[in-house]
């Protein structure tokens, strides 16, 4: 690689190409044989993806001037994440990021990209003072159970992300000191 690899914040103008990066993750996930964004209300959506712009948690990975991933960094913690099923948080009770949507060009796809973007998600959250992160992922989509677990993160249960039982997810908690 030659090129800066860093990540900024998208802005209304990278909707487009956020969108497309999207759209083959969606694709990709698919093939893999997982339900993870495949749903008929189209989740993510391009207005979800508006509200994390707007809400200044999305955040896109650069390869110099070209937009190679997203990803969105709550540093509030998520509602969802509150009631877990099926196991219990390692740190009930302690303040949490949640790290979501995170996707890789297809062009970029093979080259360990969303391992920047993970550490990146953590360090920027580890620089607002927390330091226990989760994330939630579809049964099925093991490309995100092997990312997080290289990271560290650790299985504590299932929450539900939506208000059916297609919206269990497995979820992953990371603790730092």
């Amino acid at each position: 690689m030659s090129e800066a690899i860093y990540m900024r914040k998208a802005t209304l103008n990278d909707l487009d190409t956020v969108m497309e990066i999207v759209e083959n993750a969606r694709a990709l996930l698919k093939a893999d044989g997982s339900e993870q964004w495949q749903g008929e209300d189209g989740y993510p959506t391009r207005l979800t993806f508006q509200m994390d712009i707007e809400g200044g948690c999305c955040w896109l990975l650069m390869y110099g001037n070209e937009i190679v991933g997203t990803a969105t960094l709550m540093t509030q913690g998520d509602a969802h994440y509150m009631h877990i099923v099926n196991g219990q948080w390692n740190r009930p009770g302690h303040p949490f990021a949640t790290i979501h949507r995170v996707a890789i060009s297809g062009k970029y796809r093979g080259k360990h990209f969303a391992n920047y973007i993970m550490s990146h998600m953590i360090t920027l959250a580890y620089d607002a003072g927390v330091r226990n992160f989760r994330i939630a992922t579809h049964d099925k989509n093991d490309r995100v159970h092997n990312l997080v677990q290289n990271f560290g993160f650790v299985k504590w249960g299932q929450v539900y992300t939506g208000p059916t039982d297609r919206d269990l997810r497995n979820v992953y908690e990371l603790n730092l000191d």
